[in-house]
């Protein structure tokens, strides 16, 4: 399986970013092998509007089955659930951490979106 964690940085060591679409790094690892891939996540998180849209069309086109992060709004969220790939919102501590966690214990999938569009309040 597939799994894109938002992230601080490009490592598995890095801290997760609970930003999705303004996340600095997503980080598509192989949850068996844990081979990673680090995707540089600036042109999105730089972009006046509709990040979330971008960020979402970008990790369901490397072929993600699950976005790990710590909050989606509601455009990212219907991109993400068209493009097949489940959500998990609140993950904390590293990549790794995060990986290890989803792999041992499982997640509850989001039904829906934990921020509101373009104001970052929390549901």
């Amino acid at each position: 399986m597939k799994v894109a964690i938002t992230s601080q940085g490009p490592e598995l060591s890095s801290q997760t970013d609970p930003r999705f679409g303004r996340a600095a790094w997503v980080i598509i690892v192989d949850s068996v092998t844990k081979e990673f891939e680090a995707v540089d996540n600036s042109s999105n998180s730089n972009a006046f509007k509709g990040a979330g849209i971008q960020a979402g069309n970008l990790i369901a086109d490397k072929g993600a089955d699950v976005l790990m992060t710590g909050h989606c709004g509601p455009n990212a969220f219907n991109t993400l659930n068209a493009g097949g790939v489940k959500v998990v919102n609140g993950i904390t501590g590293t990549v790794e951490e995060a990986l290890d966690k989803f792999i041992a214990e499982g997640a509850e999938y989001a039904s829906d979106a934990t921020v509101d569009s373009h104001n970052g309040q929390n549901r």
